[in-house]
Parts: C-alpha cells; sequence; structure tokens
C-alpha cells in the first residue's frame, strides 16, 4: 500500500468519486426496491381487507401426501435376541389382548423374587 499521508492523484481521486457515486447509485436502487416490495405487500394486504368475506376463498388445507411404503424395519424371520425379548408374537389371548413379551415376565419376575428376599431379611432382621 502507499503512504497514507500522500495525496491523492487527479487519476486516484476521479476513480474514487466515480466508485462513491456508484455506490451511492446501488444504493439508491435497492432502497427503491425494498420501497416497491413494501408498497406491493400493503396493496395486497389492503385488497384481501377490502375484499367482501362471501369472495375471499376458504383457506384449503395442503393435502399431505401419503408416506411411500417402506420395507418393516424388523425381519420377522431372524429377529434378533432383544427383538426376541421386547416383541409379542402375533397371536393374541381369548379376550384379544396380545400375550406378554418375554423381557416383561422377567422383569415381573425378578421383581416378585426381590420382594420375597426383601421381606424375608426384613422378618429375620426384626426377630433377634
Amino acid at each position: 500500500m502507499t503512504d497514507q499521508n500522500t495525496p491523492l492523484s487527479d487519476e486516484e481521486r476521479a476513480e474514487l468519486e466515480a466508485l462513491r457515486a456508484e455506490k451511492a447509485r446501488c444504493e439508491e436502487e435497492e432502497r427503491a426496491r425494498k420501497e416497491r416490495a413494501e408498497l406491493e405487500a400493503l396493496r395486497a394486504e389492503q385488497a384481501a381487507a377490502d375484499a367482501p368475506a362471501s369472495q375471499k376463498p376458504a383457506a384449503a388445507p395442503k393435502p399431505r401426501r401419503a408416506p411411500a411404503p417402506q420395507e418393516p424395519a424388523i425381519d420377522p424371520e431372524n429377529l434378533t435376541f432383544g427383538q426376541k425379548m421386547v416383541m409379542t408374537k402375533d397371536e393374541v389371548d381369548e379376550d384379544g389382548v396380545p400375550p406378554m413379551p418375554p423381557a416383561q415376565k422377567l422383569i415381573i419376575a425378578v421383581g416378585v423374587v426381590l420382594l420375597i428376599v426383601a421381606g424375608f431379611w426384613l422378618v429375620k432382621n426384626n426377630l433377634h
């Protein structure tokens, strides 16, 4: 860069003035574009407000596309151990309720065993 203390030459001064004029022109065009957009928005809003209620089109909800059919994430022929533990078979009981999955049965059994052990421990320690 050149020294900042030296005065601009006539050529540099003319270039600076041209750049300033270009910048001002661009800013003026941008301001005019924004004003036109605002005017159009206000006109559309006014037209919508002036239209009688009977002439206003009802806002129809956008139709939803049906999701594309996908392959099931679970292959019933090759279930993992975790899937076997948390899934029930496709069978239903006589009352129409599917049977409990094995993991739920296991959790209930462990809970019952812990309840019996805790009861035995309390009784044993309080009889001394």
